[in-house]
């Protein structure tokens, strides 16, 4: 079974650091462009940070310079790193991946279950 299992999560006060991992699974060959979403409470789902397989990376304008993305091709995993941490970053975190299966070598979007995080003031 092709999923992406996340973990990292948790409650933090602000100005403090988490680290999210993703970690696709099963028969793929790999993963294309790999990212993390965020859903604040009572708010639409929205783009914090892509990067593809070369290592090229987007920011969303409000965690430039807090947050960095970086991946492990070999082991197909993104990361994100968070630091200077608001309690606006409070929501829950998504993974999502194009992945290349095995069974037809089509590229295919996957998402994470995701994981909460809360920064509290």
């Amino acid at each position: 079974q092709v999923q992406l299992v996340e973990s990292g999560g948790g409650q933090i006060q602000a100005g403090g650091s988490l680290r999210l991992s993703c970690t696709a699974s099963g028969n793929i060959f790999g993963a294309q462009v790999m990212g993390w979403y965020r859903q604040p409470p009572g708010k639409q789902r929205e783009l914090v940070a892509l990067i593809n397989s070369a290592g090229r990376t987007v920011y969303a304008d409000s965690v430039k310079g807090r947050f960095t993305i970086s991946r492990d091709n070999a082991k197909n995993t993104v990361f994100l790193q968070m630091s200077s941490l608001k309690p606006e970053d409070t929501a829950v975190y998504y993974c999502n991946a194009d992945l290349e299966l095995v069974r037809d070598g089509g590229t295919y979007d996957y998402w994470g279950q995701g994981t909460q995080v809360t920064v509290s003031s």
